[in-house]
């Protein structure tokens, strides 16, 4: 055989395609193999939840009791109430001044209290206990509690008598100009649990390296805290921003059971206010269309903080 017919019969050979189970590898691009084990989380997604918003949606052009057959359809007119609702603009303005408090109340607590157990702290264990016991107290359970403490004859009232700060003492849940810090004490109380747990795991992930060369440096534990353990834990404030933000917007069960959103709507919220225009009041296409807003707002928040947080992530890099 020639050198030129080698040369030929080559470059044949390499034209006819190779058996290498590309029917195989075809279908399990057409087909991941991961697909069977998120078809019921997909199914419930897409049969409850955005089923649901879907309802909702169409719920909000209604003018509907949530009892009778074929209520009339009123178009958009339910959103224009919305936009000379006082108390809508009143909740709203609660959510608010709820979001802005508890997120740097519980941001600034969860952080001393994580950068203080990451110290050497004796029965460290004991206070993690402690700190985190009340996220998983229900409200249902703790609400009676609260009642009573700050109540007229309650706890707050008498520890303030008998400390000589008689003066101080308020019907706490009775009055409007109290009663909203009553229940942003209350979610302070009960979630800052939750971020000191995010906090002491984002604080494990810094090289103790760099911490113990701050120290080297000369640098205390004030600037050390701020020049390198806060700028390390951004990533965990931004998704505390958004989880609280959403919390805020959903906010119903601890207004309710110990305010019910009162006195004279001064801790009405939005889920609240939801809640008690669409069952006792029977205006369930108006709560529609408060919910359908709500969720946009929602969006429009969550989506604000991630990329205000991927900005700052991407100037500090």
């Amino acid at each position: 055989m020639t050198e030129a017919s080698i040369v030929k019969s080559k470059r044949v050979r390499s034209r006819i395609p190779r058996r290498t189970g590309g029917g195989a590898s075809m279908r399990r691009r057409l087909y991941p193999l991961g697909v069977p084990w998120i078809l019921p989380a997909l199914a419930m997604t897409v049969g409850v939840i955005y089923f649901g918003i879907g309802y909702t949606g169409a719920a909000s052009t209604l003018s509907w009791n949530g009892l009778t057959p074929n209520p009339p359809s009123v178009g958009g007119a339910n959103y224009l109430r919305i936009l000379g609702d006082p108390v809508f603009w009143q909740a709203l303005e609660h959510t608010v001044i709820f979001f802005v408090v508890v997120f740097v109340a519980q941001t600034a607590l969860g952080l001393i209290f994580a950068v203080l157990l990451h110290s050497k702290v004796r029965l460290a264990v004991f206070y993690k206990i402690i700190i985190f016991v009340p996220v998983v107290l229900a409200p249902a359970i703790m609400a009676p509690v609260f009642r009573q403490i700050w109540g007229v004859e309650g706890q707050i009232n008498w520890v303030l008598g008998h400390v000589g700060l008689g003066f101080l003492e308020q019907p706490w849940l009775a009055q409007s100009s109290t009663s909203l810090g009553v229940i942003m004490s209350i979610q302070i109380w009960e979630f800052t649990g939750l971020t000191f747990v995010l906090y002491y795991a984002a604080m494990g992930q810094i090289d103790p390296a760099v911490l113990e060369a701050a120290h080297i440096d000369g640098a205390g534990n004030i600037r050390t805290l701020i020049s390198i353990i806060w700028p390390e834990v951004r990533g965990t404030t931004v998704a505390l921003a958004m989880l609280t933000a959403i919390g805020s917007l959903k906010t119903f069960d601890i207004p309710y059971l110990v305010t019910a959103g009162g006195p004279n709507y001064s801790t009405e919220f939005l889920g609240t206010y939801i809640f008690r225009i669409s069952i006792p009041a029977g205006h369930v296409g108006y709560g529609a269309a408060i919910s359908i807003v709500l969720l946009v707002v929602a969006l429009t928040m969550a989506i604000l903080l991630q990329a205000t947080g991927r900005e700052k992530k991407g100037r500090i890099r």
